[in-house]
This record gives C-alpha cells, structure tokens and sequence, in this order.
C-alpha cells in the first residue's frame, strides 16, 4: 500500500489475510491514504472485530477512512466513532426492501422436517435454478450431500470454498450444470445468476437485513421470482419482524401432499412416454421385440408394457404412500389479549415438565469464554444449529474466563458431536469435549480455578 510517485497501490483483502502479510513483513501500512471497510457488519458476525481494530491502529492517523455496512448495531457504531474523524453518515432508504415481483411465501416446519419438506418442494415447484440458504458453513454441506442422493444436481458454497471453485460452481449454475446451491448468507453476497428463479430460507436469517439480501438473488432484471422459508413454531415473532421490516405479507403454505407429489411425478412421466413415442425408428425396433414377446408368452401387451416401467424405474417406487392423517390438534398459534401471536400452551410441554421427562446430562466443555465476549444465547444458537439439538437439551450454562461448561444429553450420538467438532462461536473454534472434572455447570465451583486445579478448601 505504498505509494510511489504518481503510482498508487490498491490492496483488496480479507481481515486475516491482511493480518498475516503484516505478521510477515511484506505489507507496508505506514503510508496508507485511503481505507475503506466494507460489509462491516458481516466481518463482525464472522469474528474480526478484534483484527480489524489491531489493522486500524497501524494505520496512520492523517488517512481517510470510509465504512460501509448494511446495520449499524452499537459495536459498528463504537468503531465509527473512535476511528472516523468528522464523520458523515448516509443512509439510503427505499419504499419497500423487497422487489414486488418476488412471490414470498413460508411454511411452518419443525427442524427435523426440513429435509423432506424441501425434497417434496424440489419435486412439485418448477424451478429452473435455486439457492438454499442455511446459517452455517457445516449445514450448506451436509445438506448438499442429501440433496445429491436424492438425484439432484447440488452443491454448496462457503467462506471455506476457495475463490476459483467457487466461480466453478457459480458458472455450473449459469450454465444449467447445476441447479440447486446451498450458500451461506456472505459466499453469496453480489450473487447474480439470471436463472435462480426460486430462493429457500432453509435456515430463517438472524435479522431482517440478511433476509432481504437473500431474497433478493431473485427476481432479477424484472424477472418474477419466489422465495420460500421455512419457520420452526418457535420463529413465528421473526417472521413478523421480517413482515414488518419488507412492508410485504408472507403467505402461508401448505407441505406438499403425497398426492401432490405423485401427480407432478405421474405427469413427468406421461412427458417421458410422449416423448419417447416422438423417435420414430426406435419404437419400430422396439415394437418387434414387443410383439415377438407378446407372441410366445401368450402376455397382453399392457402387462409388458408395465414391465418395461418397473425395469426402467428401478427400485426406487414411481409413487409415494399416502399421507398418514394429521393428528387432530388445537391451532398452535393463537393471539392473546393483546394481539400477540402466543403458542399453545397445551401444545408443549411446560419447562419443569421437560426436566422431570429429560434423561441424563453430562456437562461438555467448550473454549469460548468470557474474554471472548460469548453470551448463553450465542451458544445455544451455534450448537442447536451444527448439531440438530433442540432447546429442551440444554441444562445450565457457565460462562468462564476462557471456556464455558454447558449442560447437554449425556447420551449425544457420535456424529451430532463430529457435526459439532468444527462449529465456530465468535470466530473460535468451540473444540467440544466432555468435561473431565464433570462440574455441575449450575454454578461456579468455589473449590476449583479456572484452570481445573483443586484448591484447598477452608473449613
């Protein structure tokens, strides 16, 4: 970032890029002019703050700074006002923060059925090519592997695919090689691919602005376009957030049926015979075969000719069972006195009644602590979601100067702990592993430092 007679250097980098040249020596800020920080918001849910501030403290007093980002919460704010000098703050409002050509629709959906609800999505919704969105980088590839299995072309982008196969897999998308991407809110920032037709909130957004940006990689150049979202029972007051925020109405829809599913498959199957039937030449070989068989094995026609599917099927079954009926329930979402959507209280169970029905717990141990400025809410955010636990499977939770104890099912399955081995809470590793010690987690234990050492106790 040197400056050399008329010459100027532009540097473009990530926070920890730019960190580790200035480790090295092979980045000179000391005659930086001009810094501009961008999507400053994201580099703070991703954990830069602290290298981020390290960068601009080496950075001489005199340059310009400019900051761009799509919230201004308190910690942007801080920033601004310690690093900007006579700052000027733009904001730039639209009427409304969401194309009206973009059809935005939800389902009501609990965590363990996303997976076959998006499949029977997949099968009954014409699209031409989508997005799916989930919180974590973990979850965009786990779900990409299933959506493979199931026979569709997928495949997920993060912040851990490198830059040239990520313009791999955006160009397949182009090119309709790929139909289906599974992304995580920043590896699909700028994203403009004129086929996405259809965007999917497999995982709701944490804010109202990430919705919009999601969104918003439909519907392109005055193409119509719709957005689905899946809301758990629990997010019903974010999707009144997001109401409000986009000015627009969410429409409810239903989870497609069996009989939805096996029509749109019956259909494509009746395409599949029309055109077949179109190559002339080969149903003349074929009808030979046909009928040489219909002679000698004394078989109607018909019944061979259903043979041939069952051949050309294959194990998998061409329909669906019917849908078992939906157990008889009071409506779960109702208003009360105030107006306010409330969930049934019949509906679930009360807090003390999960913890006399819950099984036992072990306490796990986690290196975010206190000094890493975690809250409870952002652990439990960050396990629920890597690892498919739900609220009712957290006890108590310690928040320690360099690591947290938390209370969980002493029961977890080997592959909910390998999910949870590479989840990340402001930018750190978690490294979950059971405690050793097995401290109550209820409340800090006086006889022990942080460091797990036994004190001598004072009678």
């Amino acid at each position: 970032a040197r400056s050399r007679g008329s010459s100027r250097v532009i540097v473009v980098g990530t926070p920890g890029r730019i960190m580790d040249h200035l480790d090295k020596g092979t980045l000179d800020l000391s005659e930086l002019r001009f810094l501009v920080l961008d999507e400053a918001d994201e580099m703070l849910k991703m954990g830069f703050a602290e290298d981020v501030e390290t960068i601009l403290a080496d950075t001489p007093a005199g340059k310009q700074v400019a900051l761009f980002s799509a919230t201004m919460p308190a910690q942007i704010r801080r920033l601004a006002g310690t690093y900007l000098k006579d700052a000027e703050e733009i904001n730039v409002k639209a009427k409304t923060s969401t194309a009206t050509n973009i059809t935005q629709r939800y389902l009501i959906v609990s965590y363990p059925q996303k997976v076959d609800a998006l499949t029977r999505i997949l099968e009954v919704e014409n699209f031409e090519g989508m997005i799916v969105f989930t919180r974590t980088k973990n979850e965009t590839e786990t779900l990409a592997e299933k959506l493979r299995a199931r026979g569709y072309a997928a495949a997920a982008i993060n912040g851990d695919v490198a830059q040239a196969q990520r313009e791999r897999t955006v160009n397949q998308l182009k090119d309709g090689k790929l139909d289906i991407l599974v992304a995580t809110d920043v590896a699909a920032r700028g994203l403009d691919v004129e086929r996405i037709s259809h965007v999917v909130n497999f995982d709701l957004p944490i804010d109202t602005e990430s919705y919009v940006h999601r969104i918003g990689r439909t519907g392109r150049a005055g193409r119509s376009g719709d957005a689905i979202s899946f809301v758990t029972p629990r997010e019903r007051r974010m999707l009144a957030s997001i109401e409000k925020a986009t000015r627009q109405p969410l429409t409810e829809m239903a989870l497609p049926s069996a009989d939805d599913v096996n029509a749109t498959r019956l259909t494509r199957f009746d395409d599949a015979i029309t055109a077949a039937l179109a190559e002339t030449e080969r149903i003349d070989r074929f009808r030979d075969i046909i009928n040489h068989y219909v002679t000698h094995h004394d078989v109607p026609e018909a019944d061979v000719a259903a043979a041939l599917a069952v051949v050309a099927q294959g194990e998998t079954p061409l329909l669906l069972d019917e849908d078992p009926p939906a157990p008889a329930r009071r409506e779960r979402f109702e208003r009360d006195d105030r107006g306010r959507d409330r969930s049934d209280r019949d509906d679930r169970p009360r807090r003390d009644d999960r913890r006399r029905s819950g099984g036992p717990t072990a306490t796990y141990r986690i290196e975010v602590g206190r000094r890493h400025k975690v809250e409870p809410r952002q652990i439990v955010g960050a396990l629920a979601n890597e690892g498919g636990l739900r609220r009712e499977d957290f006890g108590a939770i310690q928040i320690r100067p360099d690591f947290s104890l938390v209370e969980l099912p002493a029961d977890l399955p080997r592959e909910t702990l390998q999910r949870l081995e590479g989840t990340r809470i402001s930018g750190r590793l978690i490294e979950i592993k059971p405690d050793r010690f097995q401290r109550s987690a209820k409340r800090p234990d006086r006889d022990r430092d942080d460091r797990g050492d036994r004190r001598p106790r004072r009678d």
